[in-house]
């Protein structure tokens, strides 16, 4: 099940890379949606973690340390991105959200493939 959420997970933070580095390219200030649709990303990294947690029954990962590492990193770096561009709105706080995204969409797959 958690190879499914984690294509999902993939899908929706590549959708907010690409909107996010629209906003950022046209100049324009971060849009409250924008936002919106990082703390829904947010949610999803915390259902997918929720579900990794699930691999420790068993056999469990080849690599628990590592593992354990990108559940950590996947529900961490969006709100500490998120906090560092709290009271900024200008069009460079799209693109610290846009490489957050793409990070979160990276740690994803490398998730996927420690599991």
């Amino acid at each position: 099940m958690s190879t499914q959420i984690t294509f999902i997970v993939v899908g929706y933070a590549v959708l907010v890379v690409v909107l996010a580095l629209v906003v950022a390219f046209r100049r324009g200030e971060r849009p409250g949606w924008l936002d919106q649709m990082t703390w829904m990303l947010e949610v999803l990294l915390v259902i997918r973690a929720l579900a990794g947690l699930g691999a420790f029954s068993g056999d469990g990962p080849d690599s628990t340390s590592t593992y354990v590492g990108y559940l950590l990193a996947s529900v961490c770096v969006l709100p500490i991105a998120m906090q560092s561009v709290k009271d900024d709105r200008a069009p460079w706080s799209s693109g610290v959200v846009a490489v957050a995204a793409l990070a979160i969409a990276v740690v994803a797959v490398r998730l996927e493939m420690t599991a």
